[in-house]
């Protein structure tokens, strides 16, 4: 018998065995490793809260408690007031940046569900021993970061009875993604290969874009060049605006110490992860102070104020130096109910710093 009919038969024999093999019931069964979860074992893992508050446990926490969770637990990476530190998240601030080209996206600017705060709360902190925080602690640290992003008072208890009563600003600006019916179907039916349209007409041509390098754009049809001005015309004449006349000057303002508002500067890295001292800096957790020394109380607009502090505004408080000092002292002891969680400078000379520092920035 030749070689190669002895090769077949012996594949035709193992092929034939093999089949055998795994047709008995041992090879269609399991391996046998491990067993069924049990119902607590599934519960243990089964810790997921759901939007409509499915999954919340019974509980209670308010926002001192959570404060003093925070700063033990959570400011490490996230910062004192959620404004980050390092390479880790921004939890507070970014109100109104959704639009911008770099959105602040927080809890308080971005995150739809408050249930998602708490279940990852719950679920996943604190970094690197996650699952040690309880039910009440889990309640009190999404209290404060609540308060952070100025969406309750310094006195709220957030518990699973209000849990639902609170209103998150972004709450509408997602949508259910419905691609699988509405645009599915159009790709997924018998392509038109012939007659599927009335002609097409154009419209417009294409334009050269050339981008300059400051980043403004500018737009050359390709039939028309941009018109250069006439010879002898003074470029200033061709604007509308007239000249902008010569103001007589004011009395010039008393110089600030140098070295007091160097001083206020160093401070001033407490206050930056929630306002801007900048003209026209944009609002963040707190709002933008530019020229907030001798500035009415609760005038910067588009800021949303507490309650005490819209309060004190109507009675026309001002922030003179005296009145700065004494926030900037105890800023809960002076005004019951801010949101604003700093705990104050205590030494007299570094708030004199502050305001110094404040004041070099003025009209």
């Amino acid at each position: 018998m030749s070689k190669s009919v002895l090769k077949a038969l012996a594949a035709t024999t193992l092929s034939g065995a093999l089949a055998g093999v795994i047709a008995t019931p041992l090879m269609a069964q399991t391996y046998n490793l491990g067993r069924a979860a049990l119902p607590a074992e599934i519960a243990a893992w089964d810790i997921a809260v759901e939007p409509d508050g499915t999954g919340l446990p019974e509980g209670s926490g308010d926002v001192y408690d959570g404060e003093e969770l925070w700063v033990e637990s959570c400011a490490s990476c996230h910062g004192d007031f959620g404004e980050g530190a390092g390479a880790f998240p921004v939890i507070a601030g970014g109100e109104g940046t959704l639009t911008d080209r770099r959105p602040v996206k927080t809890v308080g600017s971005y995150w739809p569900y408050l249930s998602t705060v708490w279940d990852y709360v719950h679920r996943s902190m604190p970094f690197g021993n996650a699952q040690i925080l309880s039910a009440d602690e889990t309640y009190a640290i999404t209290a404060y970061i609540l308060y952070s992003n100025g969406l309750v008072d310094d006195d709220f208890v957030l518990s699973r009875d209000n849990f639902l009563d609170v209103e998150m600003p972004n709450a509408d600006g997602f949508y259910i993604d419905d691609r699988i019916d509405s645009e599915v179907p159009q790709f997924s039916a018998e392509p038109c290969m012939s007659d599927c349209g009335e002609a097409v007409h154009i419209t417009r041509r294409a334009t050269d874009l050339q981008s300059t390098p400051e980043g403004a754009v500018t737009v050359f049809a390709l039939d028309r060049q941009p018109e250069a001005p006439a010879e002898g015309t003074d470029d200033a004449a061709m604007t509308d605006e007239p000249m902008a006349e010569e103001v007589a000057a004011e009395p010039e303002t008393p110089a600030l110490d140098p070295a007091l508002v160097a001083a206020g500067e160093g401070l001033w890295r407490q206050c930056r992860s929630c306002h801007t001292v900048d003209n026209g800096g944009r609002n963040g957790t707190g709002p933008n102070l530019f020229g907030v020394v001798d500035r009415a109380a609760g005038a910067v607009e588009g800021f949303r104020y507490s309650n005490p502090m819209q309060e004190v505004a109507a009675e026309g408080l001002v922030w003179t130096h005296e009145e700065l000092d004494a926030f900037l002292a105890d800023p809960r002891g002076y005004m019951r109910g801010t949101r604003m969680s700093f705990r104050g400078l205590r030494d007299e000379a570094d708030r004199a710093a502050m305001i110094a520092y404040l004041q070099s920035f003025a009209e």
